[in-house]
């Protein structure tokens, strides 16, 4: 026997007259898309928009004397989800209501993020295509003069400082990031908590102190004067916290299950960590040292005590100043010309290509094994043969 309390309701909505509810489903409640605006939802987000502007508009700035811009701009905005919470409410129940009020202030959250970082994209963009021509990768700036036009000259040797630099960067970050993140995780030992401690607070330490200590402890001492290699240590020692953390992080998603298995056939945990654990977090490593090159490729206070800077051509970091996009950037920026400005806008563009290039590289190296891919070196199976179950 069946009874009218067995079909399942929805909030808000009401049984259409006519429909055969027994027939297996009319009583269901419609699937609601969980992303993505229908126009029906886009119809309602603007005019509740346009509702809530008029609105404030006429309470605030003809009933009253006003509120100031950003006074206003908080009244419209509490007033708009108001209104997007008692109409969809309405219209869809309480729980649609508050879910359509989260998911607004979610893309509202995202747009106020977007915003600027577009606005300083374009402003660099504006700034900087004009004068960038083939030169600026194939020359420096040696017998430039202020008279002389912003696309005269070039920053080749900033790119080649900086690409350096960042080599020597790597060579020491990686293994030392890798290898303490393994120990972290992998470990048990008792040192484990005090190096998680130097870690984080190595994380937290500005990237002026780390060029103040290469310059205090090493360029000082020895008497090596300013070079591209002390401007490797420096932004190793900025790079080194942010990549030991998130590797950390990368290896503790791999199963357990991976490992016991790895140990459960004989191997040891140093071979389970190299032949199991690291090949399985390779994406999210290789994600880190981005993240690593991200955190230190536009630092410019650590290169002002380390390489210092220089307009001329240095391709050895072991000796003499040498230059880096970011130095290049602040050096011109600086300057009293407009051209040099033009020119310091120039090599920020350049700046942000390469960071973009980097993440495209790294993110099509460590990219992971394709949905429904095979691991590597694993063989296909065999087909079975014709009258075989």
């Amino acid at each position: 026997m069946t009874t009218t309390s067995d079909a399942p309701r929805t909030e808000g909505a009401a049984a259409r007259p006519g429909s055969a509810g027994a027939a297996g489903g009319a009583g269901r409640p419609p699937r609601r898309r969980m992303s993505g605006l229908t126009r029906g939802e886009l119809a309602v987000l603007g005019g509740c928009g346009l509702s809530s502007f008029l609105f404030v508009w006429l309470i605030l700035a003809r009933l009253t004397d006003g509120i100031g811009r950003l006074g206003w701009l908080v009244a419209w905005y509490a007033v708009f989800l108001a209104m997007v919470y008692v109409v969809t409410w309405d219209t869809l129940g309480r729980k649609a209501a508050a879910d359509r009020v989260a998911a607004t202030i979610i893309r509202t959250g995202i747009l106020t993020l977007i915003l600027p970082l577009g606005f300083l994209l374009v402003y660099v963009l504006v700034e900087g295509l004009p004068a960038l021509r083939p030169g600026f990768f194939t020359d420096d700036l040696s017998g430039v003069t202020p008279e002389m036009p912003a696309s005269a000259g070039g920053g080749l040797h900033a790119i080649v400082g900086t690409l350096e630099q960042l080599t020597l960067a790597l060579l020491w970050t990686v293994p030392l990031s890798v290898l303490t993140a393994i120990f972290l995780n992998e470990t048990r030992s008792r040192f484990r908590r005090p190096l998680r401690i130097l870690v984080d607070a190595m994380s937290g330490v500005p990237s002026i102190v780390a060029g103040l200590f290469v310059y205090a402890a090493l360029i000082i001492p020895l008497g090596t004067g300013f070079n591209g290699f002390s401007a490797g240590i420096a932004l190793s020692i900025v790079m080194i916290p942010t990549v030991t953390r998130t590797v950390e992080v990368v290896l503790r998603l791999v199963p357990n299950g991976l490992r016991e298995a790895s140990l459960a056939l004989g191997a040891s945990r140093a071979r389970t960590v190299w032949s199991v654990v690291l090949p399985t977090a390779r994406s999210g490593v290789t994600t880190a040292v981005v993240l690593g090159i991200a955190r230190t490729v536009g630092e410019t206070a650590p290169l002002l005590f380390t390489s210092f800077g220089l307009d001329l051509l240095n391709a050895n970091p072991l000796k003499d100043p040498q230059e880096s996009l970011p130095l290049f950037v602040y050096s011109n920026v600086q300057k009293p010309s407009e051209t040099a400005a033009q020119r310091g806008f120039t090599g920020a563009l350049v700046l942000i290509t390469v960071v973009l290039a980097l993440f495209a590289v790294a993110r099509f190296i460590g990219r992971g094994r394709r949905s429904g891919g095979r691991p590597r070196g694993m063989r296909r199976p065999a087909k079975p043969q014709k009258g075989t179950q």
